[in-house]
């Protein structure tokens, strides 16, 4: 049925009043409905978003996809009750959808908000995450949109207590986001009890500002004062803002205002009830906001002068770290919407090659990982192409929002360097050995280890085009080029590299234990065994027809080496396959990290881990035996 009544616009705070008045009881009515949610969290911030929603969020709701409008993010995600009655105000969501559809099996109003929703950019819910995906937003819009849009943030004060808030607004300091407005709720109670700092506002206050923020403190139930801190944090400058509003967790409802015991709970439907009767009941009202001040797209960009592929003669000694800089320079002369960021390392992951070439789409986050993979989220949601590098191992520190980013139909790319043993004298600090099974349990990732620079190069260039998450791991060493230039990697493929028609026993490696398998296989050709050597450089998703046919001519029998720890790396995503086509015989040889390394030479520690040429070898000689 189509809707014919006119939208409210222009709306004055008794509007206004109204406006808030509807969203808690929608909020309550929702999550009744649902028998689950957040009401009280919801209540406590409906005049913020009420005034927000009705006189300065410019946002054409017809055109959630227009680059001119402005960004809401809910960085407290469990107050989906309240965006989603947002959505009901502006007329984007029905109340049928709205009574019907909230927290139930195959619906879009999901418990907490994820892109399934047009007007909803990034998924929220992990509390810490909105307002560091928010920065990605407001560095496209100051620097590489350069368009005027606004990015509001609403936080809860219990997520405060996460430092990923503090790495976010150190970054929108540093950068000068003065697009970026952070909205908390104070509103003093957690989900088990009181926040750490209660309605201290001056406590919340010394820290925004000792991290360069603007600070407003408010009352959030004061509708005038609101928009006065609305009003003056819109007007830009080159500070974030930070609008700390003392609210009332339930607020509107006085049974259970300011009490603790009901986070998370719906009000049961006698007392919703009471709850509705106290607000004066339903509203209908339909109300737009401003429109976008502008209606223009982002300039685009010249092109960069073109920067000649990575070219490399078989046999040379090239660290995979180093060609994924060069492959990324490359392409970033190709493609104007590449963009790239890192942790500081850029000199050790050679991403300082794409920095240096495009200075003004290269973005510095610094040991803040957490950060960085926001940051990439949210360049994301503003098409375009991210691709975030740091150490392998410095990636499990943000491995949440690497999480969430699946949740929210991200597109990033991220490429963990000094991975494994071989990076040697650093010790295990320093070396990523959970690194592929970290990104393979990531929701439709893509896991690809590169052995050698023209591969690097071929991968890089399939990330760039690729949906989803997507991982590369890069070796600290030099190695062998094996592969002539202009081979083509898909993902989703595998390499053959050594197979006869006598071979025994096939050896699958890949990265830096591909050169020992090749080497396994010429220790073993002096025997007078024949190996088929396989490079699985797409680690996820895997090959798994060359695998069968490897196992078919060999007789089932396969080693796995891999610089990694056993668990969920090159050895299950081998076993997985060859168990899931249903592969008889097999007879696997898992060789991989099993006990805690040391500091040494590469080799040294290949070789102590059970995982050089001559344990491979070793491993085969057990399956012919």
């Amino acid at each position: 049925m189509t809707d014919t009544r006119q939208p409210a616009t222009d709306l004055g705070l008794a509007e206004i009043a109204e406006l808030a008045a509807q969203l808690r009881v929608d909020s309550i009515r929702s999550s009744t409905s649902a028998g689950s949610g957040h009401p009280t969290s919801s209540m406590s911030a409906a005049d913020l978003l009420a005034v927000l929603v009705g006189r300065h969020l410019r946002y054409d709701w017809d055109r959630p996809e227009a680059d001119s409008n402005d960004h809401l993010i809910f960085s407290k995600g469990h107050a989906s009750p309240l965006l989603y009655s947002v959505y009901k105000a502006v007329g984007v969501v029905t109340d049928h959808e709205l009574m019907t559809g909230y927290r139930r099996f195959g619906a879009r109003l999901q418990g907490h908000p994820t892109p399934i929703l047009p007007w909803v950019d990034v998924a929220t819910g992990s509390l810490g995450q909105g307002l560091p995906d928010a920065v990605g937003v407001a560095l496209a819009g100051r620097y590489l949109d350069q368009l005027p849009y606004r990015v509001w943030v609403l936080c809860g004060d219990s997520e405060m207590a996460e430092g990923s808030i503090w790495e976010a607004l150190d970054k929108a300091s540093h950068y000068r986001l003065g697009n970026l407005v952070a909205m908390v709720d104070v509103n003093r109670l957690g989900q088990r009890g009181p926040t750490e700092f209660g309605w201290d506002l001056d406590a919340y206050a010394r820290r925004a500002e000792a991290f360069g923020a603007r600070v407003i403190s408010v009352d959030g139930h004061d509708l005038a004062a609101i928009d006065q801190a609305l009003d003056a944090a819109g007007t830009g400058g080159d500070q974030p803002t930070v609008i700390l509003a003392r609210t009332v967790k339930g607020k509107g409802f006085s049974e259970i205002e300011d009490h603790e015991g009901w986070h998370g709970k719906a009000l049961p439907a006698e007392q919703a009830e009471r709850a509705l009767e106290e607000l004066g009941g339903e509203r209908d009202l339909l109300v737009r906001g401003p429109l976008p001040a502008f209606d223009r797209a982002p300039e685009p960009r010249p092109g960069s002068a073109a920067t000649p592929r990575p070219v490399y003669p078989r046999g040379e000694k090239v660290a995979t770290r180093k060609a994924y800089g060069e492959a990324l320079k490359w392409l970033g002369g190709l493609d104007p919407r590449i963009v790239a960021m890192d942790g500081e390392v850029s000199n050790s992951t050679h991403t300082d090659e794409f920095a240096h070439a495009y200075p003004e789409r290269y973005f510095e986050m610094y040991i803040a990982e957490q950060q960085l993979i926001a940051a990439a989220v949210g360049l994301s949601v503003r098409h375009y192409v991210p691709f975030a590098s740091t150490f392998a191992a410095f990636f499990s520190r943000a491995y949440d929002f690497i999480r969430m980013a699946a949740i929210s139909a991200a597109d990033i790319r991220l490429v963990g360097s000094h991975a494994g043993v071989e990076i040697g004298a650093d010790g295990p600090s320093q070396m990523g050995l959970e690194d592929l099974a970290m990104m393979r349990a990531v929701q439709g990732s893509t896991v690809l280890y590169p052995c050698d620079a023209p591969s690097t190069v071929a991968l890089t260039r399939e990330m760039a085009g690729r949906s989803g998450v997507s991982y590369l791991r890069t070796t600290r060493g030099g190695y062998p080029t094996l592969y002539a230039e202009g081979e083509e990697f898909p993902i989703g493929g595998a390499k053959v590299l050594r197979s006869t028609d006598d071979d025994v026993v096939t050896l699958i490696g890949a990265g830096v234990t591909l050169h020992e398998c090749l080497a396994a296989a010429d220790e073993l050709a002096r025997e007078n065994v024949a190996a088929r050597v396989i490079d699985l450089y797409s680690v996820k998703p895997v090959e798994t027809e060359t695998l069968v046919a490897a196992a078919g001519v060999t007789g089932g029998r396969i080693v796995v080496a891999e610089d990694h720890h056993p668990e969920g790396g090159l050895g299950s995503a081998v076993a997985e396959a060859l168990l899931a086509s249903g592969t008889t015989p097999l007879r696997l040889n898992h060789l991989a990290v099993r006990e805690l390394p040391g500091s040494g030479v590469a080799h040294e520690l290949l070789d102590a881990a059970g995982i050089s040429a001559a344990h491979i070898a070793g491993a085969a000689r057990t399956l012919l035996a």
